[in-house]
């Protein structure tokens, strides 16, 4: 089975496609896509038994957050994740599918966590670490590899992605503090500060 007809077909899948291609960019949709078919295929090999709607609902909103509510204040994964829970309250998703989506969208950038839970939500952050950070590379196949970016291509997608991050946080670089993106702001935005946790406790208002 050619790796596209992974992609449920459903309406739930239909209208989840629709949605994040009209609320997001070229570079995000492609790049979601491919985070999911990473996903599967990466499931495949670990014998993972998950639900594939749920898994790509959650790789199609995992992104969200970096293109819309960028003056919310909160970091864009709970954003995306927030977004993807409303999407499905409105169609009558239950709750325990509901909360395993927002919980592999919210958990995508924290490494050494999602891989020890429910399947969607470590498969998403493996789609998400094989794509960006190409962890895991040559488990998959030059065929693997080749069927997915010809499906969804990933011309310049290093500095087109690292630009995507940047322009999505750096309205709310504080939600930088304990996380991966605080290295994207420390190159890219002249002036930026990281957070220390050393220093938040010491500074704390605790006497001792």
């Amino acid at each position: 089975m050619g790796i596209k007809k992974s992609v449920p077909d459903t309406r739930l899948a239909a209208e989840a496609t629709d949605f994040v291609r009209q609320a997001t960019s070229d570079l995000i949709y492609h790049h979601s896509r491919r985070v999911y078919f990473w996903g599967v295929l990466q499931g495949r090999e670990r014998d993972l038994s998950f639900d594939p709607e749920l898994l790509y609902i959650a790789a199609m909103f995992h992104d969200l957050g970096l293109n819309e509510h960028r003056g919310s204040g909160r970091r864009f994964e709970v954003d995306g994740a927030d977004a993807a829970r409303g999407f499905l309250r409105e169609r009558g998703v239950p709750e325990d599918s509901v909360r395993r989506v927002w919980t592999a969208i919210a958990l995508h950038t924290t490494p050494g966590i999602p891989e020890y839970m429910e399947p969607e939500v470590a498969l998403v952050t493996a789609g998400v670490e094989y794509d960006v950070l190409g962890l895991g590379y040559y488990d998959l196949t030059d065929e693997q590899r080749a069927e997915v970016t010809a499906l969804h291509p990933r011309p310049g997608f290093k500095q087109a992605i690292l630009r995507a991050f940047t322009e999505g946080i750096a309205p709310k670089p504080e939600t930088t503090f304990g996380n991966v993106k605080a290295d994207v702001l420390e190159r890219y935005v002249p002036g930026f500060q990281r957070g220390n946790f050393v220093d938040t406790i010491l500074d704390s208002p605790w006497p001792e």
